[in-house]
């Protein structure tokens, strides 16, 4: 295992962040229409001419890789070339942007009143501005900001127009059009956009990825995406996706720009304004059309409570430096840059490792609040008080000592946690759990979730005992699930310690090989839910044991792993917080075991799992009803179908799937800690 000095480069608690501005203090004393109206003078890539959009469409029609296209289109199809051009002329007609400043003024006014009525403060490290600053006008820039709310790439436009900064072109999602006047004003604000999926249309993605490059590779704007592909509705980071970011890299990887850089922005909000639609989509109730009547009924949001959002802009990272011994740009000399070329192996796997390393410095610059600390608490505190005649909730007092030993633990595990040095913890807990009334309430001293209201959700005002057992569930489940939600913000501070104490709780001794294969195989199982990077084990073992000896909780030697005295609330705290996790992968299992067919398809696996799961909780043989979640159950089949326990059947119906019950059975035992099991399942799996 590795020293502490080797640690010490990488200690979080050694790495310097930028201080916040409260950048809507000045908004607040001045004139919003001076605001919108001002000079607008922002520096660009090497001085740059700012680009007309009719410009920048003729140059990307124009190109050698579109010509290339549109005669490979027009061999395979017998089309005249005439008409795939018009079709070509006709995507970027409905994909591209039309940025027009006196639009960006109108949302700068209006996005003032409304961000000052909604939050108490944006705060930004001012530091972080002035890095991009310059990179914009060294090399082009690619902005990649978090994704857990609709209100993420206004507040990015936003915030750079307010500090005069070259404003974006934003990938966004091709449902926006339907918002009749609202789609088109965020073309006019720079929002170009994409569909949600285009398969193995060539010409599609030949004429997307022109129109990317072509603003790359001059520089005309900072180009703006979300590496998750979507937002979050369970506030955890999402496994990247790739194909944007292989095509922002294209430029670089074939020598037509120097160099990238790219700018991971973690945005954290204290209270989401989409908290509970979030928790009905993934209790399976389908989600709004995006459109612009549904936009103003929204508007009672305005008179809500949302504290406070943390924007910070990370370090510029350089895909030159990314790239330099990872990948040989020789092999794009050996073709003409204009012609498509799958990447090979070693691109593919750099995209990935450069993904998931981008993902991870937007989680370590998240700003987690208090509330994220109070909601992991009571969710734990919930479930340990299922038992008949246990008191619920939990005295306020108690709280706020178990918050303050929180606060300090994940400090020291590296969290970038904001809260409030000079109020006593007692006024910084009460605050918060009034800031998220709707999810706890306080009576006679005691907090407890808010689920006894629950069953007067919908609007009905009936009393929960109108409600069916499965209604006053799901209801229930609503609030489960929004705590959840923040409880999952914490979760990267958290992730490879509690691997290791599950994994510790798991193992049939205390040997350091045996505590290894145990972590090993947890961290395996979870790929597809939380970011732990390909490839990374023992890195992520001999992390996790270095934060649990540093705060006292372990001792480790060569041949073994030992919990000290003083560890076990650590570590209790730990293995609880990971076991929603492990019941939900078990349950999905039991269902493929006892209630699948021997093939079902990817279309009835969510209602059906979701159905068996109702009866388990209302059985009585789950804890979790966060279990629920579509979420935790999609992520549990890809799971399954990457360890090879269920695969999909090519020539069958769309999507079916054929369940290995003995490889699922093995499965479920071992994650439910029935040992002897473990070194088999591993070794199949």
């Amino acid at each position: 295992m590795a020293s502490k000095a080797d640690y010490l480069h990488r200690d979080p608690m050694l790495k310097k962040r930028d201080d916040f501005e409260d950048m809507l203090e000045e908004r607040r004393n001045s004139s919003d229409l001076r605001y919108a109206l001002r000079c607008y003078t922002p520096v660009l890539y090497r001085g740059v001419t700012p680009c007309k959009s009719s410009v920048l469409k003729s140059m990307v029609l124009q190109s050698d890789h579109i010509h290339y296209v549109i005669n490979q289109v027009s061999k395979e199809t017998g089309r005249a070339t005439d008409d795939v051009q018009e079709e070509a002329s006709a995507i970027l007609e409905e994909m591209a942007h039309r940025l027009q400043l006196s639009t960006v003024r109108f949302f700068a006014f209006t996005l003032s009143k409304i961000f000052k009525t909604l939050f108490r403060s944006i705060c930004v490290n001012e530091e972080g501005i002035q890095r991009l600053q310059q990179a914009i006008q060294e090399h082009p820039v690619v902005l990649l900001p978090s994704h857990r709310s609709y209100m993420d790439f206004l507040l990015m436009s936003y915030l750079l127009y307010t500090y005069d900064l070259a404003l974006p072109v934003i990938a966004a999602g091709m449902d926006f059009m339907g918002m009749k006047i609202v789609g088109e004003m965020l073309r006019m604000s720079g929002a170009f956009f994409i569909r949600r999926s285009f398969g193995g249309d060539k010409l599609y993605w030949a004429v997307f990825s022109e129109y990317v490059k072509t603003m790359l590779r001059n520089g005309f704007a900072p180009v703006e995406f979300f590496l998750e592909g979507t937002r979050s509705r369970t506030c955890k980071s999402l496994t990247p996706k790739l194909g944007l970011l292989n095509i922002v890299m294209d430029p670089f990887l074939k020598g037509e720009v120097f160099d990238i850089s790219v700018v991971p922005v973690s945005i954290s909000y204290e209270r989401i304004l989409e908290e509970t639609l979030y928790a009905r989509e993934l209790l399976g109730v389908p989600k709004p059309k995006e459109s612009t009547s549904a936009l103003f009924k929204a508007r009672k949001v305005l008179s809500e409570d949302y504290g406070s959002i943390h924007v910070y802009f990370g370090q510029p990272v350089s895909i030159r430096s990314m790239a330099e011994g990872r990948v040989n740009r020789c092999q794009f000399n050996l073709i003409p840059r204009h012609i498509p070329k799958r990447p090979d192996e070693d691109i593919h796997n750099f995209v990935n490792d450069s993904a998931y390393r981008l993902v991870r410095a937007q989680e370590e610059n998240m700003v987690l609040k208090p509330w994220v600390l109070l909601a992991s608490l009571l969710l734990q505190k919930h479930h340990q008080n299922q038992a008949p005649g246990q008191k619920r909730g939990i005295a306020l007092e108690e709280l706020t000592q178990q918050a303050v030993w929180l606060r300090d633990l994940s400090r020291q595990y590296g969290a970038f946690l904001h809260w409030p040095d000079h109020t006593s913890p007692s006024d910084v807990v009460y605050s918060s759990l009034s800031l998220h009334r709707g999810l706890v309430r306080i009576s006679e001293g005691r907090v407890q979730l808010a689920l006894e209201q629950a069953g007067r959700q919908a609007g009905s005002g009936e009393p929960p005992s109108t409600f069916t057992p499965e209604e006053e569930l799901l209801n229930q489940a609503v609030i489960m699930l929004s705590c959840a939600s923040y409880r999952n913000q914490a979760l990267h501070v958290f992730i490879r310690p509690a691997l290791l104490a599950s994994a510790i709780h798991a193992a049939s001794s205390n040997k350091k090989q045996e505590v290894f294969n145990s972590f090993s195989f947890l961290r395996n199982t979870f790929s597809n839910e939380f970011i732990l990077c390909p490839g990374a084990t023992v890195q992520d073992f001999e992390e996790a044991c270095y934060l649990l000896v540093k705060t006292g909780v372990l001792q480790v030697n060569p041949q073994e792993v030992v919990v000290t005295e003083r560890g076990h609330r650590t570590v209790a705290f730990l293995t609880a917080l990971l076991e929603p996790f492990l019941q939900g992968y078990q349950v999905v299992c039991r269902f493929l075991c006892e209630e699948a067919a021997e093939t079902l398809t990817e279309k009835e696996f969510i209602p059906a799992v979701r159905k068996f799961i109702l009866k388990q909780i209302l059985a009585g043989r789950l804890r979790y009803i966060e279990v629920l979640s579509s979420d935790l159950q999609k992520n549990t089949l890809a799971a399954l179908l990457r360890l090879g326990a269920v695969r999909k059947i090519n020539g069958a119906e769309q999507g079916t799937l054929k369940v290995n019950k003995v490889m699922v059975n093995s499965l479920e035992d071992t994650l439910g800690g029935k040992l002897p099991t473990q070194k088999a399942a591993i070794a199949r799996l």
